[in-house]
């Protein structure tokens, strides 16, 4: 964990406050949202809504000890009326809370998708497995990079990571495309497919924000747009991926009820 950078101004310390506030608010509310939706959806997707709740609980515990970390880290203060400045406090910032979340939360996004999917029993076993752990590695592989000032070991743990991260976006933009077309109505196949490609749309950022210091790009500014890039990535890849497969798990729902699909009883939901 490297020391803070010094010389951040108010607007930069701000920005980076606001966007983990953000990720506060947005995660809060929606563990409370798909956890209230639980009663409106069959048994078969029950499982799949309340990981997407567990999901967002896990990042919004970790928004909370992020933000409560940067404040540590700073005093701001205003002397006589005029701007605002931002000193170090000298204690520690923590962004290692964010790859911890990262490490449980990216998997049971996964599988989440998978069981909202109603895939059969033997390919949603083989897949929660292989995608769950290949995310688990590309988090793993990504850490120690990420807590390196050596630009030469960003980028080999950048490379590293990117193997396990190329094979997961692959499958949920190929593997899983046969299984989104046999979706029972024409808005579940629709919704499915966009969860999945706004899962490769969102991940596909991170690795862009983790090149910011791989670039050269140092000091302050690297760090804010280090923490605003991710918070505003988490808010895509949780909360409004979350919305997705609540929508999906409602329409399957008011499908099965509806008589136009027999519902198939699923160990795993």
């Amino acid at each position: 964990m490297a020391p803070l950078p010094d010389g951040f101004s108010y607007a930069e310390w701000n920005a980076t406050y606001n966007a983990l506030s953000f990720g506060i608010a947005a995660m809060g509310s929606a563990t409370i949202f798909f956890w209230l939706q639980l009663p409106n959806v069959t048994k078969n997707y029950r499982t799949a809504l309340t990981i997407t709740g567990i999901v967002t609980l896990i990042a919004t515990y970790h928004y909370i000890r992020i933000f409560n970390s940067w404040s540590e880290a700073f005093t701001v203060a205003s002397k006589d009326g005029g701007d605002y400045t931002v000193q170090l406090t000298g204690a520690p910032f923590n962004d290692g809370y964010r790859y911890v979340d990262w490490l449980l939360t990216v998997p049971l996004l996964l599988i989440e998708l998978i069981l909202v999917m109603k895939l059969p029993q033997a390919e949603t076993v083989s897949l929660s497995w292989k995608l769950g752990l290949a995310s688990a590695l590309m988090v793993a592989l990504g850490y120690p990079g990420e807590i390196q000032e050596d630009l030469s070991v960003r980028w080999f743990w950048w490379c590293l990571s990117m193997i396990p991260f190329c094979y997961v976006v692959f499958t949920l933009a190929v593997g899983l495309a046969e299984a989104t077309s046999k979706q029972p109505s024409p808005a579940a196949a629709s919704l499915a497919s966009a969860a999945r490609y706004l899962t490769v749309l969102s991940w596909c950022t991170y690795p862009f924000v983790y090149m910011v210091k791989s670039v050269g790009l140092a000091g302050p500014a690297a760090t804010m747009y280090d923490q605003v890039g991710y918070s505003l990535a988490d808010v895509l890849a949780k909360a409004v991926f979350g919305v997705l497969i609540w929508a999906i798990a409602a329409e399957k729902s008011a499908v099965e009820e509806s008589g136009k699909v027999l519902p198939k009883a699923h160990p795993y939901v």
